[in-house]
């Protein structure tokens, strides 16, 4: 089993972010609207440009170690 690395835990964050979107927007257009869905939304999108950029920054790493 491999090591958890800033890239898994980027991937990770990506993924979840992206899961929580997916359902958040069904609920929405099921008709169940909460206060605070537009934040959790917001939030969920920060978290994928977050989880993105780490990515690339440890992608752009690697390749110039080579």
């Amino acid at each position: 089993m491999s090591d958890w690395d800033m890239a898994t835990v980027g991937l990770i964050l990506v993924g979840c972010s992206i899961i929580v979107v997916g359902i958040s927007i069904a609920a929405m257009l099921l008709g169940i609207l909460h206060s605070f869905t537009p934040f959790l939304l917001l939030t969920a999108i920060v978290l994928v440009v977050i989880g993105a950029a780490v990515v690339l920054y440890v992608d752009r790493g690697s390749g110039q170690d080579t």
